[in-house]
């Protein structure tokens, strides 16, 4: 044994070195009780030594496995926690697919082994497959592509490619990383039902608008006359698109040839065509949101809030999700919905921006709920008038007026309470109290 050197459960473990703990640092057992690092750092596989150290004790092995998926298969790889490969396969999409993949994992679990034993990790965190993993008890990570680039150049800087090396890297990563990885969580039926309507509503929405600003093009272009007639009623408008369709007098552009009119009439009949189809669907998808919406025990808490209505309600119901435990603190929540800002401090610069790596959909809903309160909440307008008083802009005082409202819906859903606008302004209620005694 080196000079230096200790025996701890069975291994040697090196001596200090002032200087070379690069040398040792991540090969510590866990089980030694402390760090030998002379900065007094956690080893970065801490976790998962304590994990192996806690088997030996009696503990049990965790399974990790990578997913790789695409429209009809999935290939999939097992990896123990040495990262040492179990098993390859490569399975069918859907229910026997699933069927198989539970076949696997069970011929390399104990014979008192569960699912949670099992870190899944996949590029998406949507879908039935997705579901049927987080419904069957498997821990699941939905990785985002770039996360999962960025850690396979750390090893392959030549950029070669084969999909078992690929195989095998996103099974190191979760098995490595897990800590800094979100799992994707339970929700429950009702709040998947809520996703579902609530989704194909907003996409919907934002299509129509998609095919208005088409239509808007294309009178600018070749009949900017029926524009400016129908500026007042809207080109979304049910009287507006039939009148379009019937293709109003074309007299406003005898300038152009009848060839360039027929053209231009015919596009605005087939844009108009899809925008009232568009427009009924939306509505028929409405009363489903508001339907499944008010299914949820938690509908009561959301429609409290300050500018969230039902359709509104539903999208941020949505987008959260309500598996318990998601967030484990209102900052948690506001970092995923991306009102939070980000800091970028790098020697003496600093500067801090506005988070747009978030969830769109979300983000839409959270700047629709900010923009409302304005009006009705005494609080919130103080809060708004406040930032803009520090210098922000309208945005920027939207995204810290959506910050705190997010963080308010958060506390009303830990406690299982409704909005009360005393609690959720206090400030604002201490400042309306001092003008009082003032007068």
């Amino acid at each position: 044994m080196p000079p230096g050197a200790r025996e701890s459960y069975g291994q040697t473990v090196p001596p200090l070195v002032a200087g070379r703990h690069d040398r040792y640092w991540g090969v510590v057992p866990a089980c030694a009780g402390g760090s030998t690092d002379p900065l007094g750092r956690e080893p970065f596989s801490r976790g998962l030594l304590i994990r192996v150290a806690g088997r030996r004790s009696g503990g049990r092995e965790v399974l990790y496995v990578r997913d790789d998926w695409a429209e009809d298969h999935h290939d999939v790889q097992v990896q123990d926690e040495t990262g040492r490969k179990l098993a390859a396969r490569r399975l069918p999409e859907g229910a026997a697919g699933i069927a198989a993949f539970h076949e696997l994992i069970a011929g390399h679990l104990d014979q008192d082994g569960d699912p949670g034993q099992v870190a899944v990790a996949i590029e998406t965190d949507r879908g039935l497959w997705v579901q049927a993993l987080v419904a069957a008890g498997y821990q699941v990570y939905g990785l985002n592509p770039k996360q999962v680039a960025r850690f396979k150049e750390r090893y392959n800087l030549l950029r070669a490619k084969s999909d078992a090396a690929d195989a095998h890297a996103l099974a190191d990563m979760v098995r490595t990383e897990r800590h800094q990885l979100r799992a994707v969580a339970a929700d429950t039926p009702e709040a998947e039902a809520v996703k579902v309507v609530a989704r194909a509503h907003q996409t919907l929405i934002w299509e129509r608008t998609r095919h208005t600003l088409r239509l808007r093009s294309a009178l600018r272009e070749f009949f900017p006359a029926a524009q400016a007639a129908y500026a007042g009623l809207g080109l979304t408008g049910a009287d507006t698109l039939e009148l379009l369709i019937k293709a109003p007098d074309p007299a406003s552009a005898a300038r152009l040839s009848a060839a360039q009119i027929t053209a231009a009439l015919e596009r605005a009949a087939a844009t108009a065509s899809v925008l009232i189809t568009i427009n009924e669907q939306i509505s028929e998808l409405e009363s489903q949101v508001e339907a499944h919406f008010h299914q949820h025990p938690d509908v009561a808490i959301y429609l409290s809030q300050p500018g969230i209505g039902t359709v509104n309600g539903a999208r941020v119901l949505a987008e959260f999700g309500d598996a318990d435990g998601r967030y484990a603190s209102a900052k948690a929540r506001k970092n995923y919905a991306g009102s939070s800002p980000i800091t970028r401090a790098s020697g003496r610069s600093k500067v801090v921006l506005a988070r747009f790596v978030r969830n769109d959909r979300l983000a839409d809903a959270l700047q629709s709920q900010a923009l409302s309160p304005l009006t009705a909440s005494p609080g919130a307008r103080t809060y708004y008038d406040k930032q803009r008083e520090r210098g922000l802009g309208h945005n920027a005082a939207l995204r810290q007026l959506s910050n705190r409202l997010v963080g308010i819906l958060h506390g009303c859903l830990k406690t299982g309470t409704l909005y009360d606008e005393a609690t959720a302004w206090p400030e604002h209620d201490t400042i309306r109290h001092a003008t009082r005694r003032a007068a």
